[in-house]
């Protein structure tokens, strides 16, 4: 695992699709950087550990990341630390992983992160 390339499971991918029809956001990227917010928001650990990436959606990290990657870089590992887990590469990539899916699943279950104005109250609320 590494985080060159960030790939998405088909029920992620289908739950994508449908966010993209609702919120209007066309780039799986941006969806993608809500997701690993809210999932990463919440102090939880996933549940999901192995997640199978096995859809035809996948960008690369500089895609999924843009120009804040050391951004998202740091939250990660400082959401492994938190969660005990060794700094890693792989530790680092299966963190992003498992949350960017959580995540998914958090944007597609509340009706009310299907609007922009949802979305950033979701994330800057608390």
């Amino acid at each position: 695992m590494s985080l060159d390339t960030v790939r998405l499971s088909q029920p992620a991918r289908d739950r994508l699709v449908w966010l993209k029809r609702t919120t209007g956001i066309t780039q799986w990227n941006i969806l993608c950087r809500w997701a690993l917010a809210l999932s990463l928001k919440d102090p939880s650990t996933p549940l999901v550990k192995d997640i199978v990436t096995d859809s035809n959606v996948e960008m690369t990290w500089r895609t999924f990341a843009g120009q804040y990657g050391d951004v998202y870089l740091a939250l990660l590992k400082q959401r492994c630390v938190a969660d005990g887990e060794e700094l890693t590469d792989e530790n680092v990539s299966k963190t992003l992983t498992v949350h960017v899916h959580r995540g998914i699943g958090y944007l597609g279950a509340q009706k009310e992160l299907t609007t922009i104005e949802g979305l950033i109250g979701s994330v800057a609320a608390d």
